[in-house]
């Protein structure tokens, strides 16, 4: 029992460690505290249950955040599987760039992956840009993890 709880924490830790490491290490340089130079601004969405991601241009590159769009094929929405992201309650979301350095989750219904493409029966409309590095570091300072 003492095994499993031992390698239940070092998991969960080991997941966790990453995005709260990089959020932080995004605030700044030289020793500076996260809370004089928040590295992430999350607000509410008025009628939503999402929220709006904003990072400083520093935690972008820190995070090395990409960006694609989603394409169409044979009329059908299409993105690349690294933009993906389940949540715990299976849940299926991608994160749109509605303007530079801010992000909105939003919900997908995936028809079919092969490889590292997918195609969606519901998203974002074709062109729309979208997150394909950095989709679980905006997740975690959309929840909150590591502040």
């Amino acid at each position: 029992m003492r095994k499993q709880i031992k390698w239940f924490s070092t998991t969960v830790l080991a997941l966790a460690l990453p995005i709260s490491t990089g959020l932080v290490l995004a605030a700044g340089e030289n020793g500076t505290s996260a809370k004089k130079e928040r590295p992430s601004k999350v607000e509410a969405i008025e009628g939503s249950k999402v929220k709006r991601v904003t990072v400083t241009d520093k935690a972008a590159k820190r995070l090395d955040i990409q960006t694609g769009e989603v394409g169409k094929d044979a009329d059908q929405l299409t993105t690349p599987y690294a933009s993906i992201l389940y949540d715990i309650g299976g849940g299926t979301w991608v994160y749109t760039v509605p303007q530079p350095l801010t992000f909105v989750r939003h919900s997908v219904v995936v028809h079919a992956i092969k490889g590292d493409k997918v195609w969606l029966k519901e998203g974002p409309a074709a062109g729309t840009k979208i997150v394909t590095v950095g989709v679980a570091e905006l997740y975690g300072a959309e929840k909150g993890v590591g502040h």
